[in-house]
């Protein structure tokens, strides 16, 4: 599939089969999304992710946050969060997620990618906690990076351009039949910052 494909109707399904993802194309102008990044860089409590993999506790370069409506307990790579109290930047980009995506999201996990060689390796969002086939909205900030998709069985891919401000979103059995990541290039210097929006199920 075309990178760069400009045809952004938010109801063109990008996966040919089994899921549906939707690309909204940038919700900000260029300086309201450079405020967000600023305000999202500086007001965010930022830590080193952490994960357990074949028993060894390994600390990523990358760094996460964790927010929701309460202090629930996220779950992935062996590893518990508890999630922080919402800010007022982070509840106002998320009303403007939900109004776009008609959609309604209780938590979020931020990621901070310092520059391009900093990524994401090949997974599912099917931690047990959340909802089962639910909407995951996937906000970028920062440096435009290539984001790809890769079905479990039949290995096809496709890929998408993630631009400044822009909205992504994740849906039906996206997660049970494809793998998503967000590829380390050595092209990229500056950072990005991406939301996603989700909802926990106690």
């Amino acid at each position: 599939m075309d990178l760069f494909d400009n045809r952004l109707d938010e109801n063109i399904n990008l996966l040919p089969a089994d899921g549906e993802v939707y690309y909204f194309g940038t919700l900000f102008d260029k300086q309201q999304a450079d405020l967000y990044l600023y305000k999202l860089l500086n007001g965010i409590e930022w830590r080193h992710d952490e994960a357990i993999i074949f028993g060894k506790k390994i600390t990523t370069k990358r760094k996460v946050a964790w927010y929701g409506d309460l202090p629930f307990e996220y779950t992935y790579s062996n590893t518990t969060k508890r999630a922080l109290p919402w800010n007022s930047d982070l509840l106002v980009l998320k009303a403007i997620v939900e109004e776009r995506t008609g959609e309604t999201y209780n938590s979020c996990l931020l990621n901070l990618y310092h520059n391009g060689n900093e990524g994401m390796a090949w997974h599912s969002d099917g931690e047990k906690d959340l909802k089962k086939n639910g909407a995951i909205a996937s906000l970028s900030f920062g440096a435009v990076r290539k984001f790809a998709f890769k079905h479990k069985r039949s290995l096809e891919k496709v890929e998408r351009i993630l631009e400044h401000s822009s909205l992504l979103v994740m849906k039906g059995t996206t997660q049970t039949h494809w793998l998503h990541r967000l590829p380390p290039t050595k092209l990229i210097h500056t950072a990005r910052v991406n939301l996603t929006f989700r909802t926990i199920e106690e």
